[in-house]
């Protein structure tokens, strides 16, 4: 059985790289279960958003989520993709009917930006924005890197209707190194298609590539579809937009809905949820719990 659905990290210890290499299938499915997808060019840009927010996401040591947004003015309004450092993952796409463009620059539009936002639990929130000013998810990653993170990093992403995979590379920080090390790792990891990194697992991929190279490779670790939406979130939402909104809302129906964009799921609030909720925002719990499509 092909392995599908997990993370591999591997590092080259003699030239100071590391890398990750990632493939989706059963959790791709489920993310895009929710989502209208209007043809191939937006569900690949989803995909491989989806694979690059696993592959970022792993780079860091933290405990929290890195979220993905790339936004402009095109047919393709938005792509929202999520990983968690427990390899959690889920997104969103917004378009048009019909999308053009035969790359992301020109799907996106004028004004297409890139926002990579650090959730960690134990610091605030760390932001990054990237003009949307390549033809590929990737290259425009890369150019984020280079401006941020000021390390070489590459990244191969891949997706069809069916899988999304992605390749990695990125130098070590705070470590001497020859130049000609990373230039050829480089050239030879660009020498991969995406009928490899769909059809060959992790192995016989970085032996096909790297085969001259001492490549040492972790152990695989599950990725998976997890919606963390809840009641309570929904409550403290509701509760930002203050009494007044909320009984305005409630002057014309019976109760509040609310849908997760991401998982589907629906939670309702009647009057007195609401008053309870204005009362106390945290005492909002999974009391009424959501009912699903």
């Amino acid at each position: 059985m092909k392995q599908q659905d997990c993370l591999r990290r591997f590092i080259f210890e003699e030239h100071g790289v590391r890398g990750e290499w990632v493939r989706l299938r059963t959790s791709l499915a489920a993310a895009k279960q929710h989502q209208r997808i209007v043809d191939d060019a937006v569900d690949a840009q989803m995909g491989q958003a989806l694979a690059a927010a696993v592959l970022l996401a792993a780079t860091i040591k933290f405990k929290g989520a890195m979220i993905m947004q790339i936004q402009g003015g095109g047919e393709l309004k938005a792509v929202v993709a999520q990983a968690s450092s427990d390899r959690k993952i889920r997104g969103l796409v917004r378009s048009a009917d019909s999308v053009g463009g035969t790359n992301l620059r020109e799907m996106i539009g004028e004004g297409g930006r890139l926002v990579l936002t650090v959730e960690s639990e134990n610091a605030e929130p760390y932001q990054g924005i990237v003009g949307v000013e390549a033809d590929t998810l990737a290259e425009v990653l890369e150019v984020y890197f280079k401006q941020s993170e000021q390390l070489n990093t590459r990244l191969w992403l891949f997706a069809d209707r069916d899988t999304a995979a992605g390749l990695l590379l990125q130098e070590l920080p705070g470590e001497q190194k020859d130049p000609a090390d990373w230039e050829r790792l480089e050239m030879l990891a660009a020498t991969v298609t995406a009928e490899e990194m769909f059809a060959l697992d992790c192995e016989e991929l970085l032996y096909r590539l790297f085969h001259q190279e001492k490549v040492r490779i972790f152990e695989a670790e599950a990725v998976e579809f997890k919606c963390n939406c809840s009641r309570q979130k929904i409550a403290g939402t509701l509760a930002a937009l203050g009494r007044s909104e909320l009984h305005a809302i409630l002057q014309e129906r019976d109760d509040i809905e609310v849908d997760c964009q991401f998982c589907g799921a629906q939670y309702s609030f009647d009057k007195i949820d609401v008053e309870n909720l204005l009362a106390n925002p945290a005492a909002e719990t999974e009391t009424n719990p959501p009912t699903r499509h």
